[in-house]
């Protein structure tokens, strides 16, 4: 279940990303300290480009990603570079390194696979929360009411709501 949820919420993002004019997604929101669409977006896929990139090694270092420009500037390159994730996710669950430098300390913390794809996608959530906050601007744009919305928060919603 984790991995279709998974690409459901990348796919709502690439669907966000389609409604989005360059202007729109390279515009700054005063509200994200002046970061765009374009720059979240960035931050969420390369998240999944490392984890992805560097799973045959076994360590994961989130702090060495590429940071590729185009992705937060070019819609049309961030929606392919997302369709190539989807299509990557399914992997073997094995044991991982986490690689963190902290105060110059480096930490070497234990994880596995889907560990590391839960976290992404609670990272990918909580950006698209931010997202939100640049789209609520824009009139001109749809955006899925949970979008940006933890799965917790979606289901509590709906017990309540019963």
């Amino acid at each position: 279940m984790l991995i279709p949820s998974i690409q459901k919420t990348l796919n709502e993002l690439s669907q966000l990303i389609s409604q989005l004019s360059s202007e729109e997604y390279c515009r700054p929101c005063e509200g994200l300290s002046n970061a765009t669409i374009g720059e979240h977006s960035r931050h969420i896929i390369e998240m999944f480009q490392c984890l992805h990139n560097q799973y045959d090694l076994g360590v994961i270092n989130y702090d060495n990603r590429k940071r590729d420009f185009t992705i937060q500037t070019d819609t049309v390159f961030a929606k392919s570079t997302i369709e190539t994730i989807v299509a990557q996710l399914e992997k073997s669950n094995r044991t991982l390194q986490l690689q963190q430098v902290i105060d110059g300390e480096e930490l070497l913390i234990d994880t596995n696979y889907h560990r590391e794809l839960l976290y992404n996608f609670e990272h990918c959530i909580h950006h698209q929360a931010l997202i939100k906050v640049a789209i609520i601007q824009s009139h001109s744009i749809t955006v899925d009411e949970n979008f940006g919305v933890a799965r917790s928060t979606i289901e509590y919603r709906k017990q309540c709501a019963q």
